[in-house]
Protein backbone atom coordinates (compact mmCIF):
# COMPACT_ATOMS: atom_id res chain seq x y z
CA UNK A 1 0.00 0.00 0.00
CA UNK A 2 3.07 2.11 -0.08
CA UNK A 3 3.23 4.66 3.33
CA UNK A 4 2.60 3.42 6.61
CA UNK A 5 -0.33 2.62 8.02
CA UNK A 6 0.26 3.43 11.54
CA UNK A 7 -1.02 6.12 13.16
CA UNK A 8 0.83 7.90 15.80
CA UNK A 9 -0.54 9.40 18.50
CA UNK A 10 -0.49 12.80 18.74
CA UNK A 11 -1.59 16.77 19.91
CA UNK A 12 -4.47 18.17 18.16
CA UNK A 13 -3.80 21.47 17.01
CA UNK A 14 -6.41 24.43 16.43
CA UNK A 15 -5.24 26.01 13.23
CA UNK A 16 -1.43 26.62 13.73
CA UNK A 17 -1.64 26.30 17.42
CA UNK A 18 -1.03 22.76 19.52
CA UNK A 19 -4.14 22.03 21.90
CA UNK A 20 -1.36 20.90 24.48
CA UNK A 21 -3.11 19.58 27.75
CA UNK A 22 -6.94 19.42 26.64
CA UNK A 23 -8.00 16.01 27.48
CA UNK A 24 -8.99 14.46 24.46
CA UNK A 25 -8.46 11.03 24.58
CA UNK A 26 -11.77 8.83 25.72
CA UNK A 27 -11.04 5.61 24.16
CA UNK A 28 -8.53 3.86 22.49
CA UNK A 29 -10.08 1.35 19.41
CA UNK A 30 -7.83 -1.71 18.36
CA UNK A 31 -6.43 -0.41 15.08
CA UNK A 32 -8.56 -1.87 11.58
CA UNK A 33 -7.14 -5.21 10.06
CA UNK A 34 -4.90 -3.34 7.22
CA UNK A 35 -6.16 -5.88 4.65
CA UNK A 36 -9.51 -4.56 4.98
CA UNK A 37 -8.78 -1.24 4.65
CA UNK A 38 -6.72 -1.40 1.57
CA UNK A 39 -9.42 -3.34 -0.29
CA UNK A 40 -12.24 -0.38 0.58
CA UNK A 41 -9.72 2.21 0.04
CA UNK A 42 -8.81 1.02 -3.21
CA UNK A 43 -12.20 0.33 -4.63
CA UNK A 44 -13.33 3.96 -3.32
CA UNK A 45 -10.32 5.54 -5.95
CA UNK A 46 -11.31 3.22 -8.54
CA UNK A 47 -14.66 4.59 -8.52
CA UNK A 48 -13.69 7.85 -7.85
CA UNK A 49 -11.28 8.27 -10.76
CA UNK A 50 -12.93 5.95 -13.59
CA UNK A 51 -11.33 5.04 -16.56
CA UNK A 52 -9.08 7.85 -16.81
CA UNK A 53 -8.37 8.91 -13.78
CA UNK A 54 -8.56 12.69 -12.29
CA UNK A 55 -7.86 14.64 -15.82
CA UNK A 56 -8.46 17.81 -13.88
CA UNK A 57 -5.57 17.60 -11.94
CA UNK A 58 -3.55 16.19 -14.53
CA UNK A 59 -4.64 19.27 -17.07
CA UNK A 60 -3.80 21.88 -14.36
CA UNK A 61 -1.39 20.64 -12.08
CA UNK A 62 2.77 20.16 -12.94
CA UNK A 63 3.55 17.13 -12.85
CA UNK A 64 6.11 18.31 -10.17
CA UNK A 65 4.75 20.44 -8.46
CA UNK A 66 4.01 19.61 -4.40
CA UNK A 67 1.58 20.19 -1.86
CA UNK A 68 1.44 20.82 1.93
CA UNK A 69 -2.06 20.71 3.17
CA UNK A 70 -3.41 20.29 6.58
CA UNK A 71 -7.14 17.75 7.48
CA UNK A 72 -9.57 20.17 9.77
CA UNK A 73 -12.67 20.05 11.63
CA UNK A 74 -14.95 22.31 10.90
CA UNK A 75 -17.08 20.92 13.78
CA UNK A 76 -17.18 19.06 17.53
CA UNK A 77 -17.57 15.54 17.65
CA UNK A 78 -15.53 12.04 17.74
CA UNK A 79 -12.64 11.27 15.34
CA UNK A 80 -12.63 8.33 13.77
CA UNK A 81 -10.66 6.55 10.20
CA UNK A 82 -7.49 8.07 9.89
CA UNK A 83 -6.08 4.43 8.96
CA UNK A 84 -8.48 4.74 5.73
CA UNK A 85 -7.52 8.66 5.28
CA UNK A 86 -3.72 7.88 5.25
CA UNK A 87 -4.51 4.94 2.88
CA UNK A 88 -5.78 6.99 0.33
CA UNK A 89 -3.29 8.77 0.29
CA UNK A 90 -0.53 6.34 0.53
CA UNK A 91 -2.17 4.04 -2.22
CA UNK A 92 -1.89 7.07 -4.40
CA UNK A 93 1.95 8.06 -3.85
CA UNK A 94 4.33 6.25 -1.27
CA UNK A 95 5.85 9.33 -1.32
CA UNK A 96 3.11 11.43 0.30
CA UNK A 97 4.30 12.02 3.89
CA UNK A 98 0.64 11.80 6.41
CA UNK A 99 1.87 13.36 10.15
CA UNK A 100 -1.80 12.60 12.39
CA UNK A 101 -2.15 14.96 15.00
CA UNK A 102 -4.64 13.22 16.56
CA UNK A 103 -5.79 9.77 16.98
CA UNK A 104 -9.38 7.59 16.54
CA UNK A 105 -11.27 7.83 19.53
CA UNK A 106 -10.13 11.83 20.16
CA UNK A 107 -12.91 14.41 20.97
CA UNK A 108 -12.27 16.81 18.41
CA UNK A 109 -13.49 21.25 18.28
CA UNK A 110 -14.11 23.07 15.22
CA UNK A 111 -10.83 23.91 13.93
CA UNK A 112 -8.72 21.75 15.16
CA UNK A 113 -6.37 20.01 12.57
CA UNK A 114 -6.01 15.92 13.06
CA UNK A 115 -3.51 15.38 10.08
CA UNK A 116 -0.48 17.10 8.05
CA UNK A 117 0.08 15.83 4.56
CA UNK A 118 2.69 16.39 2.08
CA UNK A 119 3.70 15.52 -1.10
CA UNK A 120 3.06 15.55 -5.02
CA UNK A 121 0.46 17.79 -5.79
CA UNK A 122 -1.20 15.76 -8.14
CA UNK A 123 -2.07 12.65 -5.77
CA UNK A 124 -2.44 14.63 -2.67
CA UNK A 125 -5.84 16.49 -4.54
CA UNK A 126 -7.02 13.30 -6.40
CA UNK A 127 -7.31 10.95 -2.79
CA UNK A 128 -8.84 14.16 -0.89
CA UNK A 129 -12.09 13.17 -1.64
CA UNK A 130 -12.13 9.75 -0.88
CA UNK A 131 -9.91 10.26 1.99
CA UNK A 132 -12.62 13.17 3.29
CA UNK A 133 -15.22 10.42 2.36
CA UNK A 134 -14.13 7.91 4.89
CA UNK A 135 -13.17 10.62 7.35
CA UNK A 136 -16.38 12.39 7.89
CA UNK A 137 -18.48 9.29 7.94
CA UNK A 138 -17.24 7.31 10.36
CA UNK A 139 -16.67 10.43 12.72
CA UNK A 140 -20.09 11.09 11.81
CA UNK A 141 -20.74 7.61 12.89
CA UNK A 142 -18.20 7.87 16.00
CA UNK A 143 -20.11 11.18 17.09
CA UNK A 144 -23.47 9.53 16.88
CA UNK A 145 -22.71 6.96 19.54
CA UNK A 146 -20.37 9.45 21.64
CA UNK A 147 -23.98 11.20 22.33
CA UNK A 148 -25.83 8.18 22.93
CA UNK A 149 -23.17 6.85 25.06
CA UNK A 150 -22.54 10.39 27.00
CA UNK A 151 -26.66 10.27 27.68
CA UNK A 152 -25.66 7.00 29.91
CA UNK A 153 -22.60 7.62 31.16
CA UNK A 154 -23.80 7.37 34.59
CA UNK A 155 -25.43 3.92 34.45
CA UNK A 156 -24.04 0.37 33.64
CA UNK A 157 -25.55 0.12 30.16
CA UNK A 158 -23.76 0.31 27.14
CA UNK A 159 -24.86 1.77 23.86
CA UNK A 160 -24.78 -0.87 20.70
CA UNK A 161 -24.48 -0.83 16.86
CA UNK A 162 -27.08 -3.40 15.02
CA UNK A 163 -26.31 -5.46 10.76
CA UNK A 164 -28.59 -1.49 10.17
CA UNK A 165 -25.61 -0.81 8.23
CA UNK A 166 -23.47 0.83 4.75
CA UNK A 167 -23.68 -2.50 2.72
CA UNK A 168 -19.27 -2.81 2.23
CA UNK A 169 -18.94 -0.77 4.94
CA UNK A 170 -19.71 -2.48 7.91
CA UNK A 171 -16.19 -3.69 9.92
CA UNK A 172 -15.62 0.13 9.47
CA UNK A 173 -18.85 1.63 10.97
CA UNK A 174 -18.51 -0.82 13.35
CA UNK A 175 -15.25 0.44 14.18
CA UNK A 176 -16.16 3.73 14.48
CA UNK A 177 -19.11 3.03 17.12
CA UNK A 178 -16.05 1.59 19.27
CA UNK A 179 -14.49 4.83 18.63
CA UNK A 180 -17.38 6.73 20.09
CA UNK A 181 -17.18 4.50 23.23
CA UNK A 182 -20.15 1.79 22.18
CA UNK A 183 -20.20 -1.26 22.00
CA UNK A 184 -20.64 -4.38 18.95
CA UNK A 185 -23.39 -6.30 18.35
CA UNK A 186 -22.41 -9.43 16.31
CA UNK A 187 -20.75 -8.29 13.11
CA UNK A 188 -23.09 -11.02 10.85
CA UNK A 189 -25.09 -13.82 10.26
CA UNK A 190 -22.36 -15.93 11.72
CA UNK A 191 -21.40 -14.16 14.75
CA UNK A 192 -23.95 -15.91 16.98
CA UNK A 193 -27.84 -17.13 17.46
CA UNK A 194 -29.97 -14.14 17.98
CA UNK A 195 -33.50 -15.37 17.29
CA UNK A 196 -36.53 -12.63 16.15
CA UNK A 197 -39.68 -13.24 16.82
CA UNK A 198 -40.12 -14.37 12.86
CA UNK A 199 -37.79 -17.36 13.75
CA UNK A 200 -40.45 -17.81 16.93
CA UNK A 201 -43.37 -17.57 14.47
CA UNK A 202 -41.97 -20.02 12.08
CA UNK A 203 -40.33 -21.84 15.05
CA UNK A 204 -43.86 -22.38 17.21
CA UNK A 205 -42.93 -20.54 20.08
CA UNK A 206 -40.18 -18.93 22.23
CA UNK A 207 -39.53 -22.49 24.27
CA UNK A 208 -39.60 -24.36 20.96
CA UNK A 209 -37.38 -21.86 19.35
CA UNK A 210 -35.03 -21.98 22.14
CA UNK A 211 -34.78 -26.01 22.39
CA UNK A 212 -33.65 -26.46 18.33
CA UNK A 213 -31.51 -23.31 19.02
CA UNK A 214 -29.51 -25.31 21.66
CA UNK A 215 -29.23 -28.27 19.46
CA UNK A 216 -27.79 -26.72 16.92
CA UNK A 217 -25.30 -24.52 18.73
CA UNK A 218 -21.71 -25.60 19.11
CA UNK A 219 -20.38 -25.19 22.67
CA UNK A 220 -18.93 -21.71 21.85
CA UNK A 221 -22.09 -19.96 20.07
CA UNK A 222 -23.83 -17.71 22.14
CA UNK A 223 -28.10 -17.45 21.98
CA UNK A 224 -29.58 -14.33 22.32
CA UNK A 225 -33.79 -14.13 21.67
CA UNK A 226 -35.88 -11.51 21.30
CA UNK A 227 -39.12 -10.98 23.80
CA UNK A 228 -42.03 -8.61 23.36
CA UNK A 229 -44.16 -9.20 26.70
CA UNK A 230 -42.88 -10.68 30.13
CA UNK A 231 -44.47 -13.37 29.67
CA UNK A 232 -42.29 -14.83 27.05
CA UNK A 233 -39.63 -13.44 28.98
CA UNK A 234 -40.54 -15.76 31.63
CA UNK A 235 -40.09 -18.74 29.04
CA UNK A 236 -36.47 -17.52 28.35
CA UNK A 237 -35.69 -17.67 31.59
CA UNK A 238 -37.05 -20.93 32.61
CA UNK A 239 -35.35 -22.28 29.07
CA UNK A 240 -32.25 -20.47 29.68
CA UNK A 241 -30.43 -18.52 26.91
CA UNK A 242 -26.82 -16.41 26.97
CA UNK A 243 -28.60 -12.78 26.64
CA UNK A 244 -32.31 -11.59 25.68
CA UNK A 245 -33.36 -8.81 23.58
CA UNK A 246 -36.40 -6.96 25.31
CA UNK A 247 -38.03 -5.04 22.20
CA UNK A 248 -40.20 -1.60 22.25
CA UNK A 249 -41.12 -2.60 26.66
CA UNK A 250 -41.75 1.09 28.69
CA UNK A 251 -39.06 1.67 30.83
CA UNK A 252 -41.36 0.24 33.41
CA UNK A 253 -41.80 -2.62 32.08
CA UNK A 254 -38.16 -3.10 31.17
CA UNK A 255 -37.15 -2.36 35.02
CA UNK A 256 -39.59 -5.32 35.73
CA UNK A 257 -38.11 -7.87 33.11
CA UNK A 258 -34.50 -6.89 35.05
CA UNK A 259 -35.51 -7.78 38.00
CA UNK A 260 -36.64 -11.19 36.81
CA UNK A 261 -33.63 -12.13 35.00
CA UNK A 262 -31.86 -11.28 38.19
CA UNK A 263 -28.17 -11.01 36.48
CA UNK A 264 -28.71 -14.46 35.08
CA UNK A 265 -28.31 -13.72 31.25
CA UNK A 266 -27.30 -10.39 29.52
CA UNK A 267 -30.68 -7.70 29.31
CA UNK A 268 -31.03 -5.58 26.22
CA UNK A 269 -33.29 -3.10 25.22
CA UNK A 270 -34.24 -2.45 21.79
CA UNK A 271 -37.10 -0.25 20.09
CA UNK A 272 -37.42 3.37 20.54
CA UNK A 273 -34.56 4.65 21.28
CA UNK A 274 -33.44 8.48 20.78
CA UNK A 275 -31.47 10.42 22.60
CA UNK A 276 -34.31 11.80 24.60
CA UNK A 277 -35.21 8.32 25.44
CA UNK A 278 -31.62 6.65 26.09
CA UNK A 279 -31.40 7.79 29.48
CA UNK A 280 -34.70 6.72 31.06
CA UNK A 281 -33.88 3.55 29.39
CA UNK A 282 -30.36 2.93 30.87
CA UNK A 283 -32.01 3.71 34.44
CA UNK A 284 -33.85 0.51 34.12
CA UNK A 285 -30.52 -1.43 34.86
CA UNK A 286 -30.49 -3.05 31.34
CA UNK A 287 -27.38 -4.30 30.39
CA UNK A 288 -27.02 -2.66 26.52
CA UNK A 289 -29.47 -0.82 24.55
CA UNK A 290 -29.29 -1.30 20.44
CA UNK A 291 -29.57 1.85 18.41
CA UNK A 292 -29.75 1.61 14.91
CA UNK A 293 -29.74 5.44 14.13
CA UNK A 294 -25.84 5.62 14.86
CA UNK A 295 -24.92 3.53 11.88
CA UNK A 296 -27.93 3.97 9.17
CA UNK A 297 -28.30 7.56 10.17
CA UNK A 298 -25.48 9.29 11.33
CA UNK A 299 -24.55 13.08 9.46
CA UNK A 300 -21.42 13.00 8.26
CA UNK A 301 -18.73 14.59 10.31
CA UNK A 302 -17.49 17.99 8.19
CA UNK A 303 -13.67 18.27 6.76
CA UNK A 304 -11.88 20.22 5.41
CA UNK A 305 -8.45 20.03 3.18
CA UNK A 306 -6.74 23.80 3.57
CA UNK A 307 -3.66 24.31 1.83
CA UNK A 308 -0.75 26.02 1.95
CA UNK A 309 0.88 26.57 -1.10
CA UNK A 310 3.79 28.91 0.59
Amino acid sequence: MGASLHHHAGRCARGSRRAAGRARRLVTPVPLDPISVRRAVEAALAEDMGRAGDVTSAATIPATAGARVAIVARNEGRLSGLQLAEAAFASLEPAITFEPLASDGDRLGAGDVVARIGGPARAVLTAERTALNFLGHLSGVATATAAYADRIAHTRAKVCCTRKTTPGLRVFEKYAVRCGGGANHRFGLDDAILVKDNHIAVAGGVAEALRAAKAYAGHLVKIEIEVDTLDQLDLVIAEGADAVLLDNMPPTTLREAVGRIGGRMIAEASGNVSLETVRGIAETGVDLISVGRITHSAPNFDFGLDIDLG
